[in-house]
């Protein structure tokens, strides 16, 4: 008799460039659950990440239908939603192209507002934490958000998707009781993990030339050209 600890990877499906080109966020899920055979493999390679002097000081807190997972994904909601509703206001989601029910920013409102609604019934939550080992400093995310990447990008290879939030700042008391976090640890993330119920695909992303320089500030690189035929090439707040 053979066990998961037995079984080989499962087959990554797309190779990885294509795979670092076209992983999408992914908020919305099918109603069904991860197997044990997928999440080892997206934890392996969330552990393969690089950390400051290979402390590997990630730690991954995984939450999918026990009791206690069925109460951390409420108190997330709840503070999914808050975010939510906030930069709805802030961002003027209602306004401007968000009024238009076929523009990006009004696909990405629709799609947001169900994700929050519905977050309780995420099939897999992780949280992303951090064992401290000196003070706090803004470059401590080096140490875990590679491992974070890793675990997206992984998904994304084996037919599954996801999405990095920071929900868990609004409600970090609170998991910390509910699920014996100790002191010293920090919550870095909140990860949403499942079967996508559409794909991956071409990211929205600005030009190549408008984000590298070459040698100073604002002096373009002759190299930093998109490929041809790349899609999408209009994305965030609006140009200064």
């Amino acid at each position: 008799m053979t066990g998961l600890a037995d079984t080989p990877l499962p087959p990554d499906t797309v190779g990885l460039l294509e795979g670092l080109l076209t992983t999408r966020a992914i908020r919305r899920y099918r109603d069904e659950p991860v197997p044990d055979d997928i999440l080892r493999a997206v934890l392996f390679a969330a552990t393969r990440a690089p950390s400051g002097s290979n402390r590997q000081p990630f730690r991954f807190l995984v939450l999918t239908d026990g009791p206690k997972a069925s109460q951390a994904k409420a108190l997330l909601g709840e503070a999914a939603r808050r975010v939510w509703e906030a930069k709805v206001t802030a961002d003027g989601y209602a306004h401007g192209s968000g009024s238009q029910a076929d523009s990006p920013k009004a696909r990405m409102a629709r799609t947001m507002q169900r994700y929050v609604e519905q977050f309780e019934t995420v099939p897999v939550v992780i949280l992303p934490c951090l064992v401290r080992y000196r003070e706090p400093s803004p470059a401590e995310g080096a140490s875990v958000y590679p491992a974070c990447q890793n675990l997206l990008l992984a998904a994304r290879a084996l037919g599954y998707g996801g999405v990095m939030t920071g929900f868990q700042a609004l409600v970090e008391n609170e998991l910390r009781t509910l699920l014996g976090i100790p002191e010293g640890v920090a919550l870095s993330a909140t990860l949403t993990l499942g079967r996508p119920e559409g794909g991956h695909g071409p990211v929205r992303r600005r030009p190549l030339e408008e984000l590298v320089f070459a040698d100073a500030w604002g002096h373009p690189a002759p190299y930093a050209i998109d490929p041809p035929g790349t899609r999408h090439t209009s994305a965030g707040p609006p140009r200064a």
